[in-house]
């Protein structure tokens, strides 16, 4: 749904690097652009930075940015982003798959809307996931493929959080497809084990230059300082394309729904800057 952009307006030391960020992210991606948020440890902010990376860019744009939960089971970003104005979930949509991509031009963006919930400011919209563990259903490569190209008709980026499972249809269809990968990790031994684990993967398998141009993104987790931030910023940087870090947010505490205008400035800020560089790669 459309929205009117946020009106930034960053401190004054700060004031070039985030008029830049805010310029390059307004700017034209050259066609519609998948991010994929990735790493197959739980617990290490994927929904979370799916949300914010839809609600930072969205919030710059104005529309045509879409956070969809692409987990193979159960997913919870559909009751963490948006404001649930319905239940449809990505299962109503594919059950009404084939008369939405039929539809004329002028129609399809509307019917499509129907399955879509919207974040209360309005900046970005939702393809929730399966929400009932009763109807929950993997998804194969052809279908995942169907989708992206729907979602690509109406939206101008679409951020996916891919779940656990790398043996996933789910998860294989949108990395391969994926644009920019964002792989998500907290300063914690096991969780970047996992996300290097996962680096090794991606070139085992082809994939290579999409890992070596992916962006780490570094949550903190807690307020205090954490003695294995700063190593692994440096080490992430060598198998990375860049490495963003943003900060402990009491907002985010509850594991509710995401409030984007809630988050503290110096939150937003670094989420500005985060988006900025998985953009920029696109932006003309």
């Amino acid at each position: 749904m459309p929205s009117n952009p946020i009106e930034w307006r960053p401190a004054p030391t700060a004031s070039s690097a985030a008029d830049a960020e805010v310029n390059l992210l307004r700017r034209d991606l050259g066609g519609p652009r998948v991010l994929a948020f990735a790493n197959p440890k739980g617990g290490v902010h994927k929904t979370t930075a799916t949300v914010l990376a839809a609600a930072t860019i969205g919030s710059v744009r104005g529309r045509g940015v879409l956070a969809w939960d692409d987990n193979e089971l159960r997913g919870t970003l559909g009751l963490r982003a948006g404001s649930a104005r319905h239940a449809r979930t990505i299962r109503h949509l594919l059950a009404d798959l084939v008369t939405i991509e039929n539809a004329p031009s002028y129609e399809m963006a509307d019917l499509l809307d129907g399955y879509l919930r919207h974040a209360s400011d309005g900046s970005y919209d939702v393809l929730a996931g399966e929400e009932s563990p009763r109807f929950a259903q993997r998804l194969d490569s052809h279908t995942v493929r169907r989708v992206l190209d729907l979602l690509g008709r109406t939206h101008d980026v679409i951020c996916v959080d891919t779940g656990n499972n790398v043996e996933s249809a789910n998860w294989q269809t949108v990395v391969q497809a994926a644009d920019q990968l964002v792989i998500t990790t907290v300063p914690r031994e096991d969780a970047a084990f996992t996300a290097d684990w996962m680096i090794d993967l991606l070139h085992e398998v082809g994939l290579g230059r999409l890992a070596e141009n992916a962006v780490t993104l570094l949550s903190c987790p807690t307020p205090g300082p954490s003695a294995l931030l700063e190593d692994l910023r440096a080490h992430f940087a060598t198998r990375t394309r860049a490495v963003a870090v943003v900060p402990y947010d009491a907002a985010l505490e509850p594991g509710s729904s995401i409030e984007y205008a809630a988050l503290q400035p110096s939150t937003r800020r670094a989420w500005l800057s985060a988006a900025a560089m998985m953009l920029e790669p696109f932006a003309r």
